[in-house]
């Protein structure tokens, strides 16, 4: 049964940085992503990666600044985010597609049909 377990979200000052991390356990065959949602706002990919942690992809708007990676010995996903910005704010939410062989991810929201509980990232200007 796969379990996804958000943390390391909080309050940082514009420029800062952060990291997240999502306990996938059940996941490790699994596409993984970070989706986030700012407040009256759709819930919008930030990134993926495969099941080897080979093939990434990001969003343009956090393209440079954001790494993610993925441990699957610890059955963990983690987001880097540096450089972060006010537009950066919103709730995380790191998601596994359980279809596929997770070789080759998907950006859209509906192949993820498993999700954590999110976690909160504040940025002050």
């Amino acid at each position: 049964q796969v379990q996804l377990v958000e943390s390391g979200g909080g309050s940082v000052q514009a420029g800062g940085s952060l990291r997240l991390s999502c306990a996938a356990s059940g996941a490790n065959t699994y596409c993984l992503a970070w989706f986030r949602q700012a407040p009256g706002k759709e819930r919008e990919w930030v990134a993926y990666i495969n099941k080897y942690g080979k093939d990434t992809e990001y969003t343009r708007a956090v393209e440079g600044r954001f790494t993610i990676s993925r441990d699957n010995a610890r059955s963990t996903m983690y987001l880097q985010m540096n450089s972060l910005k006010p537009e950066d704010a919103a709730m995380y939410f790191c998601a596994a597609d359980p279809s596929g062989s997770g070789a080759i991810c998907a950006r859209n929201i509906n192949y993820y049909a498993l999700w954590g509980q999110g976690t909160q990232v504040t940025v002050s200007s």
